[in-house]
């Protein structure tokens, strides 16, 4: 498990029954009080590691006048984090899955600080993805702010008219764009939950398209997310039975969330309140995954 300084609440509703490793990652060293306080809520084995100076900080050849002018602009339109963030959405886009705790590891459940898990779930999803080919899998859906990616999807566009054997021909297109790729619906995949396969990004086709964002400090001179980097190119270089909707664990984050419905909250235990499910808000991107199967 990938994961940062979380209250483990997804120790008691899954892990308790399989025991699968932690791996708490920081920007800075993890305090021996935050240790053994960790120790004494699992048995899983427990690893603590520090991100590589190189992966979190702004590199040199970024030009810094220009990356302030980017914050600034975000903050003056109100945008939420608008003057930081950009350092964790670069490291999550494409360092994480290549630190050395992580390196023995195919699959991955990313666990954030601050977020609830509502079910109890009885069934291993590693398995489950592993059983049915399934490479990422998410709860929650949602659009990103535009003001914080404006040349993102031209970027996209660039890439894929230069590496056009990297898109699988039954990509997820139609969750992205609403117009056959044209421009960019905003819709991801929210990535504070994530069960997905490391070997994916760090595969050809997902490592040559971070180098092609990467180079062009878009990370910096705007504030691009690691979830819509994700969403994109998991809908665009992976079949679209390979992502899947876990709709039977219930999850919340800020004010969002995910609760199951009808036979599934039943049997899931679930103490979320139904009503009280993001799926099919207003400003969802559910009815875009799912009209993917229509």
């Amino acid at each position: 498990m990938l994961a940062r300084n979380s209250d483990l609440n997804w120790q008691a509703k899954f892990n308790r029954k399989f025991n699968y490793p932690w791996v708490f990652l920081n920007d800075e060293p993890f305090s021996t009080d935050f240790k053994r306080r960790v120790s004494v809520l699992t048995d899983a084995d427990v690893s603590f590691g520090l991100v590589p100076h190189e992966h979190w900080v702004q590199p040199d050849w970024i030009d810094e006048g220009r990356a302030q002018e980017g914050r600034n602009k975000l903050v003056r339109q109100g945008v939420i984090y608008g003057g930081n963030y950009r350092n964790m959405c670069r490291f999550n886009s494409g360092f994480f899955f290549r630190h050395e705790l992580l390196t023995p590891y195919k699959w991955y459940w990313r666990v954030e600080p601050d977020v609830r898990y509502y079910c109890d779930l009885d069934y291993d999803p590693f398995l489950f993805m592993e059983d049915h080919d399934k490479i990422y899998g998410f709860t929650i859906s949602m659009p990103e702010w535009e003001p914080t990616i404006p040349s993102l999807w031209s970027t996209v566009k660039n890439f894929v008219a230069e590496y056009p054997q990297y898109v699988s021909p039954d990509n997820s297109m139609d969750f992205l764009s609403d117009n056959a790729g044209d421009s960019y619906n905003m819709c991801h995949f929210w990535s504070n939950f994530e069960i997905a396969d490391m070997d994916f990004w760090r595969g050809e086709a997902y490592t040559k398209f971070f180098e092609y964002l990467e180079n062009t400090g878009g990370f910096y001179y705007e504030r691009w997310g690691d979830a819509p980097v994700h969403s994109i190119a998991a809908a665009l270089f992976t079949r679209k039975d390979q992502i899947h909707f876990f709709k039977d664990i219930g999850y919340k984050h800020a004010e969002f969330a995910h609760c199951p419905q009808g036979k599934q909250w039943r049997e899931g235990h679930c103490s979320c309140d139904p009503n009280d499910n993001f799926d099919y808000a207003q400003n969802s991107c559910l009815r875009h995954f799912m009209r993917l199967h229509d």
